[in-house]
């Protein structure tokens, strides 16, 4: 399965006492694939370096970078679907051109892209990702 994860929820997995925490833990033993730009890349070290440390930010973008079940992208097309907020299009551009399972957010921007026919774009918000990765991998272990 792969997924891209918007920035607030990347920040709600990687705590040791974070109530998501066993979605890190899903991704290092390889449960699911993170998709990612340079965009999105650039974003995330951005976030985690003010929200928790440098040295935080650096461990997690490492571990992201080298994990057998990460996959970098390059965006043939930027598709400018989120207008209330065009700085999550990088987050929509990687998940078109991965061609992701589900886009993981809680930002209430990404909700536009339930409205729209095409391209589909399954969003899906951290708790219900948190269930679908549960359910797969208590019956697929």
């Amino acid at each position: 399965m792969k997924i891209v994860l918007d920035t607030n929820c990347l920040l709600r997995i990687l705590p040791k006492n974070a109530e998501y925490r066993c979605l890190w833990d899903k991704f290092l033993i390889g449960k699911f694939t993170l998709c990612y730009t340079n965009e999105v890349l650039q974003e995330y070290e951005e976030v985690l370096s003010r929200f928790y440390s440098p040295k935080i930010s650096e461990l997690a973008v490492g571990t992201l970078i080298k994990s057998d079940n990460s996959i970098q992208i390059t965006p043939d097309f930027k598709w400018n679907l989120i207008t209330a907020d065009p700085d999550d299009n990088k987050f929509v551009d990687c998940a078109l051109n991965a061609g992701v399972d589900y886009l993981v957010t809680n930002d209430k921007h990404f909700n536009i892209l339930k409205k729209i026919d095409f391209p589909q774009i399954k969003v899906v918000d951290i708790e219900t990702f948190r269930q679908i990765i549960m359910h797969n991998f208590t019956y697929n272990q």
